[in-house]
Parts: structure tokens; sequence; C-alpha cells
């Protein structure tokens, strides 16, 4: 496994098809800050055009994700300079980065850390994980989009819960509304994140990619229009090479060799 230090905000770690990145701000519990987004983009925005990336695993350093946003760093600013720089804006370019990413939490997750998780396609959460957006203590509301994202993900009723009381909620709450996808002893959060992330990295990226696209259009549009273009995306995949190559395997009794193409 090769590992690079990007000027000591983030770990970046490359095994096989999987790529590992630790937040690295242990003095302020992974606190998320505009350098970090600037080095965060910086490695992964090359990375989501590598056909060699099949998945990218994000987690924390010591036993804390993130712990939120930098305070220190918002707390002077004014409405006219957050707006001039459409503040936190930039956090959607991660969201929309195509190559599938994962969420492996140990501790906090908060405010801009809990956005963060929301914004990686699994979470895998160990039994210690707590999550919530805490922003109404600060007089203000979650900014990353926290109120957006729990919504769709919880519900109404329960994301009103988190947002207007500031309440945080365990892993086992998280998971059963919807907003982790499986819990799991906090010393096997990153094996099993890991291990999640091979196994989708094995896969066609054509068809992981297709498969990304078609689950977030359901959160976006009515069940006829998105099953017509579930339909349209399985049937524009039989002019892929790995459709071929994975139907030819099963009937072969083999492993499949994916090349994404």
């Amino acid at each position: 496994m090769d590992s690079l230090e990007v000027e000591h905000s983030l770990k970046v770690e490359h095994d096989g098809r999987v790529v590992t990145v630790r937040l690295h701000r242990p003095h302020v519990r992974n606190a998320l800050n505009s350098a970090l987004l600037t080095e965060l983009l910086g490695v992964l925005r090359p990375l989501d055009k590598e056909p060699a990336v099949g998945c990218v695993l994000l987690t924390g350093s010591g036993e804390v994700f993130s712990a939120g946003a930098d305070i220190r760093e918002m707390a002077g600013r004014t409405a006219v300079e957050l707006a001039a720089e459409d503040y936190f804006g930039a956090w959607e370019e991660f969201a929309d980065l195509r190559t599938p990413k994962i969420a492996a939490v140990n501790g906090l997750a908060l405010g801009g850390g809990c956005e963060l998780a929301m914004m990686c396609d699994l979470v895998i959460a160990g039994e210690s994980a707590v999550f919530g957006q805490p922003e109404i203590r600060l007089g203000v509301i979650p900014g990353i989009g926290g109120t957006q994202r729990l919504t769709r993900l919880v519900g109404r009723a329960k994301a009103m819960d988190l947002v207007l009381t500031g309440r945080s909620m365990d892993a086992r709450e998280a998971e059963g509304c919807g907003l982790v996808s499986r819990v799991v002893p906090d010393d096997r959060v990153l094996t099993e994140a890991l291990e999640a992330a091979a196994t989708i990295a094995s896969y066609s990226r054509t068809a992981v990619t297709a498969a990304l696209d078609c689950v977030d259009r359901a959160l976006e549009t009515g069940l006829r229009d998105g099953i017509r273009f579930e339909r349209r995306v399985f049937h524009a995949l039989f002019a892929t090479e790995d459709q071929k190559e994975g139907m030819t395997a099963f009937l072969e009794k083999r492993p499949p060799h994916f090349m994404g193409r």
C-alpha cells in the first residue's frame, strides 16, 4: 500500500483500485476548512477520471470522523463575504464525483462531518459513531446540504428533530432511519469499509457509475420517470464490452475480467 501525506490535512493511500483518504487534522478533531477542501479536491479530481481507481474510501484520523466545519475560520466573516465567494459551494464538487465514495465513520460525525458522510454513497459506521446537525446551537443552520440530504435520507420528522433540537443520534438510530448503510464493531469499521470498496472496485466501472446515477435519480424524480430512466440505462449497457464479458463469464462459470468499457 502506497501512502502520501498531503500538507498535513489529508493522508492518502492507494491499494489496488481503492484510494483511502484520511482527514488528518487531529488537533481540531478533523474539522473541515477551506484548505482541506482544496486539498481534497486536488487529490480526488484527477482520480475521478482515472480508470484504474474503482472506489474512494473516506475516513478520519484518530477516533473521530469529523466534528464539523472549522468555526474559527468562519466566525468573523460577514454575510456579504460568504455570499460573494459562495462559501461552502465548492463542497458540491466532492458530492458530484462519479467514483463511488464510502464513508468509514468512527466517533463523531457532526455538522459538516455528518454532511460530508451524507455526500458519500455508503456509510459504514462503528458502534460508537455519533451523527448530528448541531448548527442551531450556534445561531445558524446546516450549510453544506444538511437540511436537504438529511431530509431525503431520514424523512421530514426525523430531520426536523435533529436540525431544530441540535441533538445527536447514535449509529443504531442512524442505521434505523436510513442515514447509515451498516453498523459494525468499532475495530472492524475500516476493514469492512475496505472490503466493500474492493468489492465495488472489482466490478465494471461503467455499470457502477450507471447504478449510482439511477439510485440518485430515484431521489429526484417520480417513480414512472425513474423507471423509464433506469430501463434506458439498462439498455445502453448492452453496448459495453463489460456487459458481454460479465454475461459470458457467468455462462462459462468463471470470474469476469472487467475493463471499464
